[in-house]
Formats: C-alpha cells, sequence, structure tokens
C-alpha cells in the first residue's frame, strides 16, 4: 500500500490545498485547519450551514495564506497574525478557544464575498485543543479539525461506493488529509496501529460523516448523494461512517508524509473488535 494522496485545508471547510509532502507538527499537517470563520458569537461557522464555503479557493505560500472567491479580490492571511491581534473567544463543538483575529480585513472580505456576517480566527501555535481522552492521550492535540489531528480514507473505499452511485463522487467529498492506494475496501476499518512512510499513527475512531459530504466541493450545490448510498451500509447507532481517524504516535512531531511513502498496517484489530454495520438500512435524505 502507498500514500496516494495529501491534503490540507488550511481554512476549516474552505477548498483543500494539495500537497506532495506534509510535515507534522503536534495538530497535524502543519497549517491544516489552522484558521477558521466564526460567527459573530464566535461560533464556528461551516459547510454544514454555509455549503458557499466551498467555492472560497485557498492558495499557500512562504509567509502567507490567501483566500479567493470568483469576482471578488484575495483575503491575505499573514502566518502569525501577532501578538497584538484582538482575542476572540472561538468554539469548535463544545470547545472553547481563545483565538487571535486573522486580519482585520476579513470580516468585511467575509461580508462582501460571501454575504456572511462574522470574522476569521487563527489558531494559537502551538497550542492547539485537547483531542477526546475517550481516544488518545492527554497530550494529543489538535487545531481546528472536528476532533483529530489527521483523516484518512482509502480509494478503495471510495471505489466500492462510486459503484453503487449513478454519478461517481470525487475525494475531496469526504476532506481527508491522507489518501490510501493498495487496501482492500473498507479494510481501514481493521486498522489499528499504521506507518505511513516513517511516521507511526494510531487509527482511533470511525469518521462519521454529515451533509458536508452532499456539497460539491467546487460548485457548493448540495443534493442527497453519496450519503444516502452510504448510509445503506455504512451505518452503525444512527451514524454514517467513512473514512478513519488518526492520532500521531509518540515521535511523530517534526516527520514528514510525501505522496508515494509505503503504507504498513503494523496492529490490527480483532473482528469482535471492528466496527458492526449495517446492510442496506433505510436512506437518509
Amino acid at each position: 500500500m502507498r500514500v496516494a494522496t495529501l491534503w490540507i485545508h488550511p481554512v476549516k471547510s474552505c477548498r483543500a490545498v494539495a500537497l506532495e509532502r506534509a510535515d507534522l507538527e503536534e495538530t497535524g499537517f502543519r497549517l491544516d485547519r489552522r484558521w477558521m470563520i466564526v460567527d459573530p458569537d464566535g461560533a464556528m461557522v461551516t459547510q454544514r450551514t454555509h455549503p458557499a464555503l466551498a467555492t472560497v479557493a485557498v492558495a499557500v505560500a512562504d509567509d502567507h495564506v490567501s483566500l479567493r472567491v470568483d469576482g471578488h479580490g484575495p483575503l491575505t492571511l499573514a502566518l502569525d497574525p501577532g501578538a497584538a491581534a484582538p482575542l476572540v473567544r472561538a468554539t469548535v463543538w463544545d470547545d472553547l478557544v481563545e483565538a487571535p483575529r486573522a486580519s482585520p480585513d476579513a470580516a468585511a472580505w467575509l461580508r462582501s464575498a460571501l454575504g456572511l456576517e462574522g470574522d476569521l480566527v487563527c489558531m494559537p501555535s502551538p497550542s492547539g485543543r485537547a483531542v477526546d481522552p475517550r481516544y488518545a492521550r492527554a497530550s494529543d492535540r489538535v487545531g481546528f479539525a472536528d476532533g483529530f489531528p489527521l483523516l484518512l480514507a482509502t480509494q478503495a473505499s471510495l471505489d466500492d461506493l462510486n459503484a453503487r452511485l449513478a454519478d461517481p463522487v470525487p475525494m475531496q467529498r469526504f476532506r481527508p488529509n491522507v489518501v490510501v492506494d493498495g487496501a482492500a475496501p473498507f479494510d481501514e476499518d481493521r486498522w489499528s496501529v499504521l506507518r505511513l512512510g516513517m511516521v507511526r499513527c494510531r487509527a482511533v475512531k470511525p469518521c462519521a460523516r454529515c451533509v458536508i459530504v452532499n456539497t460539491d466541493p467546487w460548485t457548493g450545490a448540495r443534493g442527497v448523494e453519496p450519503l444516502r448510498t452510504l448510509s445503506r451500509f455504512r451505518t452503525r447507532e444512527s451514524k454514517v461512517f467513512f473514512g478513519q481517524n488518526l492520532v500521531l504516535a509518540g515521535g511523530s512531531i517534526g516527520q514528514s508524509i510525501a505522496v508515494g511513502d509505503e503504507v504498513v498496517v503494523e496492529t490490527r484489530l480483532a473482528p469482535d473488535e471492528v466496527l458492526a454495520f449495517e446492510a442496506e438500512v433505510g436512506a437518509v435524505e
């Protein structure tokens, strides 16, 4: 098995940036989910409620990140907003983060480009948020991602899903960091400890999917697929799963993963430890 593609999502819920090599920091890949749009109350804004965020293209340079929407000038974000940047009480699910404003121009740009009232904040580096202790060590950290430092998917699982769809969907719908080629479909359900190149990780929790996967990753248009079909064979306890959440093993910080790196599964779950998915359940509309 090999690493087929690598992605970061510098601004949570905006477009991905493909990489040939990704460097690891405490919270996952460098610059992944480092920035987040918040509403006037500081709550995260994502494609769940604002599918038009899929139209926001993101580019990474040496000293800044830029956001662009067709018909509007770019918004440029410094990698470090500086010590003088005002702090915003931002929330990601149940977590509260005192996060600096990413740019004094962000609120006006969001209003003009997206018709969105809000602001952009930057995750304080290198602090991050604590990962759910049910699945990780006390020292494990995550940025503005929903819950875990890395998300892995396999090309075989997407191919299996697409064979069931009238219109195949791209992997970008699922917003992974790492895509692995050469696995059997949904074999990642059984992975426990794995090595991506020289980086050791632990697969700790299958990823429950939401309506974001039904959003076209370029236009923001939303339908009922692929979640409807996926729900027919990947449902457990009313949640629909695709992909695996990863935490980093000790010693991974400062290393990197490259496209083409070998993927080795060192430990697999026993059959009775693997989530049992329901087959052909009712569709989710």
